[in-house]
C-alpha cells in the first residue's frame, strides 16, 4: 500500500509537472500567433498606404490576462471597424443625404487640429461663399472666388484684401472641392486570410515552445 501511494504521488507530481509545461507551450504559442497577427495586419494597412495611425488601431489581447492556462484564447481587434471593413470587404460610399460628397482638395487645408474640411466649415472659416460648378458628365465642383495666394512658408490661399478687390489684381478661382455622387472602395485588405494563416500555425508554435 505505502509502494502503490508513492508511486501514485509521483504520478500526480509529474502530471502536475506535464500539465505545467503544456500550459506555458500553449499560452506562449498562442500569444505569438496573435501577437504575429496584429504585425501583419498593421502591416497590410501600411502597404495599402493608409497610414500608420490606422495601422496602430489593430491591437491583441490574450486570456485569460495575466495566465498561463491550456486552453488559451487570442483576441485580435481594431478600434476603427467601419474603416477595415469598408477595405476588407469594399464598398460603396453615398451621402446620408442622398446628394455629393465634397472631397477636399489640398488648397481647402484642413480644419482645426487636423479635422477633414467640409464645405460649411471652410466656408465658416473664411467668411467666403463658395460657388457650386455643375459639370455634365465630370465631377461637379465648390469653387472659392476672389483668392489670392499666400506668400512665405504658410502658402495657400487667402481671400483676397479689399484693395485687392477693387484691382483685381492677383485674384483667382481655386477648386476647394470635388463633388461625386458615390466613391466606391475596393477591397485592399485580407483579414480572413492573414487569420487563417495564423491558426494553422499554431500546432507548430505549440511544439516550439514546449520545454522537454
Amino acid at each position: 500500500m505505502k509502494l502503490m501511494a508513492a508511486i501514485s504521488g509521483d504520478l500526480r507530481r509529474t502530471m502536475a509537472d506535464e500539465l505545467k509545461v503544456a500550459e506555458e507551450a500553449v499560452t506562449a504559442a498562442m500569444r505569438q500567433a496573435a501577437d504575429g497577427l496584429k504585425a501583419d495586419l498593421r502591416r497590410q494597412v501600411t502597404e495599402a498606404g493608409m497610414g500608420q495611425r490606422l495601422a496602430n488601431t489593430w491591437r491583441a489581447e490574450l486570456y485569460p490576462k495575466g495566465q498561463k492556462s491550456i486552453k488559451p484564447a487570442g483576441f485580435v481587434f481594431t478600434r476603427a471597424p467601419t474603416i477595415i471593413r469598408a477595405f476588407d470587404q469594399g464598398a460603396v460610399i453615398k451621402s446620408r443625404h442622398g446628394f455629393w460628397l465634397a472631397i477636399p482638395t489640398p488648397a481647402a487645408g484642413t480644419g482645426a487640429r487636423g479635422k477633414r474640411m467640409a464645405p460649411g466649415l471652410w466656408e465658416q472659416m473664411h467668411g467666403n461663399r463658395l460657388r457650386f460648378i455643375y459639370r455634365r458628365g465630370a465631377p461637379s465642383l465648390l469653387v472659392a472666388e476672389n483668392m489670392r495666394a499666400r506668400t512665405g512658408k504658410r502658402g495657400g490661399f487667402a481671400k483676397g484684401s479689399a484693395s485687392a478687390l477693387r484691382s483685381g489684381r492677383g485674384m483667382t478661382s481655386v477648386v476647394m472641392f470635388i463633388l461625386v455622387p458615390q466613391v466606391s472602395l475596393k477591397k485592399r485588405l485580407d483579414v480572413d486570410g492573414a487569420a487563417e494563416r495564423w491558426a494553422s500555425a499554431l500546432p507548430e508554435l505549440i511544439v516550439r515552445n514546449w520545454r522537454n
